[in-house]
């Protein structure tokens, strides 16, 4: 099993990374736009296993490789909708949704329908469920929605989800407006 990789960035997609590590390059599926090629990067990883294929999925933090397999561990999550599910936010926040039972955040994810984003909370709700206090949970989850309206947003005016989550990363965290961030956003984006 492969479960970490120290190594440089030879090679960078939208979905992926190649990582060299000792003169072997390393296909990497990763969430987001980890950083440059030719930089060093140290990755936990999850090797998936199946018949026809072996794949490796990256994460910056052990909590996020932690989460992922808690959450493909759940029939009908396979790795690519748990690398959606951690896309949406922070392991903290998904953990607090889950916690608090609002599987409409899971639905976001696509190929996740109503049935299995409620199989995921009723399976990890117990898993999570001494995190934090209602109010928390309450502004967590608020969080969360205001975080993917803002990238849905902008994944409908033609950005990428690259694209959107980037400028979205730029926008300082005390704005909370979902239109200002959007607006921010864009004019971020249009720098580039």
């Amino acid at each position: 099993m492969i479960s970490y990789i120290k190594g440089k960035i030879i090679f960078k997609s939208e979905s992926f990374i190649i990582v060299s590590t000792g003169n072997v390059g390393y296909k990497v599926f990763i969430m987001s736009d980890l950083s440059e090629i030719g930089q060093d990067i140290e990755l936990f990883t999850y090797l998936n296993v199946r018949e026809d294929a072996l794949t490796l999925y990256g994460f910056l933090e052990y909590k996020e490789l932690e989460l992922f397999e808690y959450l493909i561990s759940i029939s009908g999550i396979g790795p690519k909708a748990g690398m959606g599910i951690l896309s949406l936010a922070d392991p903290e926040t998904i953990k607090v949704a889950i916690a608090k039972g609002d599987s409409s955040i899971l639905t976001r994810v696509s190929g996740i329908g109503k049935k299995t984003a409620e199989r995921v909370v009723l399976e990890l709700r117990n898993k999570f469920s001494n995190i934090e206090s209602d109010d928390v949970l309450k502004e967590k989850s608020k969080e969360i929605n205001d975080h993917t309206d803002t990238i849905e947003a902008l994944v409908g005016l033609g950005y990428s989800l690259s694209q959107a989550k980037k400028a979205l990363a730029s926008i300082p965290e005390e704005i909370k407006d979902v239109s200002e961030r959007i607006r921010l956003s864009l004019k971020e984006l249009g720098k580039r």
